[in-house]
This record gives C-alpha cells, sequence and structure tokens, in this order.
C-alpha cells in the first residue's frame, strides 16, 4: 500500500455516525457553557398575581434594597462626604519671601521715588498676611451641586476641621480684597501698577486632595448596606392569588438570590449538567425529528447539518456568555440573527422550527423568561415573514424596521400590563433593542461566509446571479447572442411555470439564464446563432456533429466551475438534456447509414436526468422553447401540439422520473408554457370560429 494514500475517514464511510456525533457534540458544547448553579423555580413578575402555593421562607433571608433605594443611599452618603483639602501653611511665607526679593528691583524699574518705597511694600505685605491667613481656595465643580459654596475638610498640620467655602477666599475674591484696600489709601498714587503686582504673589493655599477625598468617598459607599430587614424562617412571604407589589417583589427577589447564592456553594452541578443535557438533548433531538419528516434532504446532508447545528450552537452560547458577564440586558443579543440566516439559506419552516425550539431552551436560563420568550417569539416570526421573498438587498433593512418596531410595540404592551403606568418607561429602555436589531445585520456578512464554507447557495447569491449585467452572461450575449436571447426565453418560461406549481422561482430562472453557457466555446455550431448561408455542420460527420453539441454540456460544466458558479446552478446545466438523444443528427445518420450499426451513446447526453421540480421545468422549458422557433405557422393549434409533443415525450423517455413531479403539475406547465408561447408569437383567438363553434 502507498503511504500516500488517504485513510478514510470515520465520517465518510459511516455518515450516520458522524451525523449522531454532531448532535451529541453539540448537545456537550451547549451544556457546557450555560450556568450550572441550580435554578429559582418560582415565575413572578411585579404588578401580577402569585400563581404558584403559598411561598414560606426556608430559612432566614436578608431583603435586599431596590436599585432606586441604593442609589438614594448612595447619594445622600456623596452628600454627607466632604471633600478634603490640605492647608499648605508654607506658601504663607514663601509668597512674602518672593514679593519681597523681586519688589525693590520692580520699584526701581517703575521709575517712582524711593521714600515711597516702604509705604507700598508695607501695604501689600499685610495685604498678602491677611489673605493666606483668612485662606485661598480653588474651587472644585463637581462639588458645588447645590450652588456655589459647599463644606470641606481642612487638614492642617494632620488636624481636620470643618469649613465653607464661603469662610474662605478664591483667588478672584482674594484680588478683590486687595484692590479694595488698595484703593482705600489715598498715599497711594500708583494703584493699577500695585494691583498688578499684587495678583502675582497670591496663589491657593487651601489645595484639593483629590486621592484621600476619594478613598473618603470609596469607603463611605462600600458602608452602604444593600438590605433592609430580615424575612425569618417560617414567615408567609405571598399567598396564592395575593398581587406581587413592590414589598413582596423584593422579598422574593432576595429569596431568589440568596437561593441563587447558596446554590452556587451547595448545589450539586453534577446534576444540574444532568438536566441541562437532556434538556438540550430532547430539543436537539425535535430538531433532527422535524428534519426526518420534513426536510429528509437537510437531514441527510451532513454538511447542510452542520451549518444548521452550528448556528443554533452558536447562538446559545452568546446567551450562555452574556449570562456569565451578567450584561444588563438579555435584550442585546441578536437573537432574530438565527431565523433569519436560517430563512434565507433554507425555509420558512426550518427557520420558524429552530427560533421556536432555541427559545424554548433560553427560556430555562433567562430571567424572566415568558416576557423574555414573547418577545423573542414575535419578533423571530415578524423577522421570517418579513423576508419570505427576497428579491432586493434593501429588504434587510426594511425587515430590521419591521423588527424594531414589533419589539417598541410588544415591550410597551407588556409593561403597560405589568405596571399599570408608563411613567417609569424611558429612551434607555429601548436601547438594547436598537442594538439587537442593529447587530442583527451581520446576517448579511454571515450568510455571505457560510454559502462559501457550506456550498450552500442562498437567494441573496441568486438575486445576483440573474443580474444580466453580469461578466458572465455579458459574454454571453457577447459571443453567442442568440444563445443569450434563448435563455432569457427559458428563464420566463421555467420561472412562470415554478411559481405555478411550486418552487424556488429564483433557482430555476439563474439555472436558466446560465444551463447553455458551453455553447460559447463553438457558438456558430447552434442553430440559435448562425446566419442564413452558413452551416459549419456541412462539413463535419454526424457523430462529430452530435459531439459537439453533446459537449457543450461538459464545457458548461467547467466554465461554472472556472466562474466559481453555485453547484446548485451546474446541477442545471448538468441536466437540462438529461439523457435524451440529439435526434437530429441520429435519425440522419440511420438514413443515410441504413445498414451500418448504431452506436447510441454517440449521440446520448450523459445525463444524469433531472432531479428536482426546478431542473425538470427547466428542460421542458427549455425543449420547448428551441422547438418554437421552427414552427412555420405559430398559431395556437401548432404551439398546443408541439408543448404536448415535446412533454409527452419527456415523460415517455422517463427523463423526469426522479423529479419529484407530479402528472397535476406536468399539466399545469403544459397550459403555463402554451399561454406565454402564444403571447409570445402574438397567436390571436379566432373569435368568429369560436362563435361559429358554440352556435353548433
Amino acid at each position: 500500500m502507498s503511504k500516500n494514500r488517504r485513510t478514510p475517514s470515520v465520517y465518510s464511510n459511516n455518515p450516520a455516525v458522524f451525523k449522531y456525533g454532531m448532535m451529541v457534540l453539540s448537545v456537550i458544547v451547549i451544556c457546557i457553557f450555560l450556568p450550572k448553579q441550580p435554578r429559582f423555580r418560582f415565575e413572578y413578575e411585579k404588578g401580577k398575581i402569585w400563581m404558584h402555593e403559598d411561598l414560606i421562607a426556608p430559612y432566614n433571608f436578608a431583603i435586599l434594597k431596590t436599585p432606586n433605594e441604593i442609589r438614594a443611599d448612595r447619594e445622600q452618603v456623596l452628600e454627607s462626604v466632604y471633600p478634603v483639602y490640605d492647608n499648605h501653611t508654607e506658601t504663607k511665607g514663601e509668597e512674602t519671601e518672593r514679593f519681597l526679593a523681586e519688589f525693590e528691583g520692580k520699584w526701581k524699574g517703575s521709575g517712582q521715588e524711593d521714600r515711597e518705597m516702604g509705604l507700598y511694600s508695607q501695604t501689600v505685605t499685610q495685604i498678602l498676611a491677611h489673605i493666606y491667613d483668612r485662606g485661598v481656595i480653588g474651587l472644585t465643580k463637581k462639588f458645588q451641586t447645590k450652588g456655589e459654596h459647599y463644606n470641606f475638610n481642612l487638614v492642617t498640620n494632620n488636624i481636620t476641621e470643618k469649613k465653607n467655602t464661603a469662610e474662605v477666599y478664591t483667588r478672584e475674591t482674594a484680588l478683590a480684597y486687595a484692590n479694595s484696600i488698595i484703593d482705600s489709601k489715598s498715599s497711594i498714587t500708583e494703584k493699577d501698577w500695585l494691583k498688578s503686582l499684587v495678583s502675582d504673589y497670591i496663589q491657593p493655599n487651601y489645595v484639593y486632595n483629590e486621592r484621600l477625598t476619594d478613598k473618603l468617598i470609596a469607603e463611605a459607599i462600600n458602608n452602604i448596606s444593600t438590605t433592609r430587614g430580615m424575612v425569618q424562617r417560617g414567615e408567609l412571604i405571598v399567598a396564592n392569588g395575593s398581587m406581587v407589589n413592590n414589598e413582596v417583589f423584593q422579598k422574593v427577589e432576595s429569596l431568589r438570590m440568596a437561593y441563587e447564592e447558596e446554590a452556587k456553594i451547595g448545589g450539586d452541578r453534577n446534576v444540574v449538567v444532568i438536566g441541562q443535557f437532556l434538556v438540550v438533548g430532547l430539543v436537539v433531538t425535535l430538531l433532527m425529528v422535524f428534519l426526518y419528516l420534513f426536510r429528509i434532504d437537510v437531514f441527510s446532508n451532513n454538511r447542510l447539518l452542520s451549518l444548521i447545528l452550528l448556528v443554533v450552537t452558536g447562538m446559545l452560547i452568546v446567551l450562555s456568555w452574556s449570562l456569565k458577564l451578567k450584561l444588563s440586558s438579555l435584550y442585546y443579543i441578536p437573537f432574530c440573527i438565527v431565523p433569519i440566516i436560517v430563512r434565507i439559506l433554507f425555509d420558512t419552516r426550518l427557520a420558524l422550527n429552530i427560533h421556536l425550539l432555541m427559545v424554548l431552551v433560553s427560556g430555562f436560563f433567562v430571567p424572566n423568561s415568558f416576557e423574555f420568550a414573547f418577545l423573542q417569539v414575535t419578533a423571530g416570526m415578524v423577522s421570517i415573514y418579513s423576508i419570505k421573498t427576497l428579491i432586493k438587498r434593501e429588504q434587510f433593512l426594511i425587515s430590521s424596521v419591521i423588527i424594531l418596531l414589533t419589539y417598541f410595540v410588544a415591550y410597551l404592551g407588556i409593561i403597560l400590563i405589568r405596571d399599570g403606568s408608563i411613567e417609569d418607561v424611558g429612551y434607555a429602555s429601548f436601547v438594547p433593542f436598537i442594538v439587537s436589531v442593529g447587530l442583527t445585520l451581520l446576517a448579511y456578512p454571515l450568510i455571505y461566509a457560510f454559502e462559501r464554507l457550506f456550498g450552500i447557495t442562498s437567494d441573496v447569491t441568486l438575486m445576483e446571479l440573474t443580474n444580466t449585467n453580469s461578466s458572465l452572461l455579458r459574454e454571453l450575449s457577447y459571443k453567442a447572442p442568440g444563445t443569450f436571447q434563448h435563455s432569457l426565453q427559458v428563464a420566463n418560461l421555467a420561472e412562470a411555470a415554478i411559481y405555478k406549481i411550486g418552487g424556488n422561482a429564483l433557482l430555476v430562472r439563474a439555472g436558466a439564464l446560465y444551463h447553455d453557457i458551453g455553447k460559447m466555446q463553438n457558438p456558430q455550431y447552434f442553430i440559435e446563432n448562425q446566419t442564413k448561408g452558413y452551416n459549419p455542420h456541412d462539413g463535419l460527420t454526424f457523430e462529430q456533429s452530435a459531439q459537439i453539441i453533446i459537449s457543450h454540456v461538459s464545457k458548461g460544466i467547467d466554465m461554472a466551475h472556472k466562474h466559481q458558479l453555485p453547484e446548485s446552478i451546474i446541477s442545471f446545466i448538468r441536466t437540462h438534456h438529461g439523457t435524451t438523444r440529439t435526434d437530429y443528427f441520429y435519425n440522419a445518420f440511420i438514413k443515410a447509414h441504413p445498414d451500418k450499426i448504431v452506436d447510441e451513446q454517440v449521440f446520448r447526453y450523459p445525463g444524469p436526468i433531472p432531479f428536482s421540480k426546478e431542473t425538470a421545468v427547466l428542460m421542458m422549458a427549455d425543449s420547448v422553447e428551441a422547438a418554437s422557433r421552427s414552427i412555420k405557422e405559430p398559431d395556437a393549434e401548432n404551439i398546443s401540439n408541439l408543448v404536448d409533443k415535446i412533454i409527452d415525450g419527456k415523460l415517455a423517455q422517463g427523463q423526469l422520473r426522479n423529479s419529484n413531479i407530479t402528472l397535476q403539475e406536468v399539466e399545469a406547465i403544459r397550459a403555463i408554457f402554451k399561454r406565454m408561447l402564444m403571447s409570445i408569437y402574438h397567436v390571436r383567438v379566432d373569435y368568429d370560429v369560436k362563435k361559429t363553434r358554440e352556435v353548433e
């Protein structure tokens, strides 16, 4: 055995092992991330009736204060803590000495008489002594909450005394005092010069000590009690049928938090894990059963199954992560992103089923689970319905707006029912929903990533592929204009038929536009691209001509791979002729060589035959449209006979047996093709003949 030979994977040899292995792995991963402490078993809401049995306190516990009460206590504490200022006693001496050292030089520079120098110097030293003895403070704005002045603690040589800023100077009031003293002395003639001089030596000597103040504030806040009173063991907290008012709600909430805190320490985590495994396992099993019963194609495809489990597991991990981080609101999580992704990549039923199951699991671990479930289910349903048919990019934005409005209306309704008032509803209550809907727009790049990673073709991609300005279709229209026009007509026929019988209209239209791209290699060999008077087949044998015609399928597949077209589109190229014969060249060969043995495979397409409604409809539309061009007199009867002949031929050859299409649907397709071809060829009903027949 060659050492380079790869050992087959257990998953490729045993797809069932891989499938169920993914299921178990998903359950394990989800359970690993979910919170492990036991959960309080009672559901309750403020303003609602207590629907459970009488709740008796199982043990003593403290009643927690509400956030508003703690906030009020905090504000009260902050008011009681005075800012700390240090008295820099050395400032008086330093500034006075600096003045005396500099004064003589400044005096001489002013050009004044020396005999007045002593008066000026004495006046300034007296002013500075008074100002610094009273104190100069630098005010701090954050403490001026109730006016300009506030109390503070002054620390002088480790001795603290309480003062008010009204009792001391600020630099501005100190300057005002100095100016008033100077103005009051008539013996001083150069008042402005002296005022300017004094201002250079007035600095705050009461300096704010931010570090010590913050420390005192932190200590005071830490000393705030988070509880108010106790509930004794055996005490009735709330009776069955009673209203859960504010006081009762706070007691029950306190019991819940005490229970969960105690469970973290004394609870059996292993038992919780077993419970989580059972719940999550049941939900994943229900999902698998749904897929098996209603989407066997997805159930049988491990690649698609992996994608679904990845999306579900990823969202539940995000939820678990948010719970552990104690996110202020779980509504920041973009829950609607999952149903949107599943709807676009798969279908509505699967998206709704997955969303409901995911919300059910989440309800076991989130607070106010009913409110959470109601909001997420309604928003999820709206997100699915709003993108039922994705034909424009802006539908993502429109869908997001509708989802946001749904959140707003549903949440407002819950608030009105619960509180009976909207007084406590602020703009901040809606911020989580806005953020969530904004994050939901990430579905668009995620869809693109999943398409690339898992080989899925979404409606978004199909919408892009049907743009006739794409490079490949422009090349087709330039190199093989007849084929391009044929493809457009086939797309119209097939799309109308799929709309009638049900199916993916975008998919069949995209498949129709690209099904004949292989003809670009030798466009002149196909009749729709030929000009009158020249046929390149005239110089070839019948076998060679047949092979050139047949090769447009394989060449089309190669071109599709080169241009990275999705596999779902390549399937249309591969199956649009099925295993039919090139009858024109086959019959011509028989006629020209009646004595030769014919190798029929030379004249037959390799297949496979159509495997879905969409590929079957394309095969019929392709043959009908091509054959209709040869009708010399395109009247109603000839068109009807042609359509019947083509479709009956496909049925007789077994080309549609794998396509899961019913005879009733085939009849509907006949009618659509006939009506559209009559419109294309402008066939009109002969009303005179019809009227004559009715009279007869």
